[in-house]
């Protein structure tokens, strides 16, 4: 096999252990959650505490109103995201659509930092996300390859 080929091939399996990896941390997540019956009141308690913290910014005042307005909806969408975000990390699904579900899980986890949710794993799953976008090919090993056709070549 030539290089560039080995390096391809080391390249997608290191972006799908670290894709796979971040999948399933973001799945034990949100089982977490449905396991502990996150709902309503946690998302009350998040959007309280936020709301007299000097350390969360100001612009997430407007989410934490809607977060009080609609507890039960962010009770029961939060642990879904997670789970999802862990189900498509899992899959992959191509360069595009990998990059796009880093991106998500890099924005939700910011948006858990900014009303000032720190978990240990949190740091982690950042730094996953960010490899799966700064490794193309992150996407390549899984439900792409898996679902990828083979056609019989003709014989001459």
């Amino acid at each position: 096999m030539p290089a560039r080929g080995r390096t391809a091939l080391t390249a997608s399996l290191l972006g799908g252990a670290v894709r796979v990896s971040a999948g399933v941390l973001w799945l034990l997540e949100g089982f977490l959650k449905y396991r502990a019956g996150f709902g309503a009141s946690d998302i009350l308690l998040v959007a309280d505490s936020a709301a007299g913290n000097t350390r969360v910014p100001g612009f997430f005042a407007p989410l934490g109103e809607l977060m009080r307005a609609v507890p039960g909806l962010f009770g029961i969408a939060i642990p879904a995201l997670e789970v999802l975000l862990g189900v498509l990390l899992i899959l992959g699904g191509g360069r595009v659509w990998t990059a796009i579900v880093a991106l998500c899980s890099i924005g939700t986890l910011m948006l858990y930092w900014s009303s000032d949710q720190l978990i240990a794993q949190y740091p982690i799953l950042v730094v996953l996300s960010a490899l799966v976008l700064a490794i193309p090919q992150a996407g390549l090993v899984g439900l792409p390859l898996l679902t990828r056709t083979r056609h019989p070549t003709a014989s001459p």
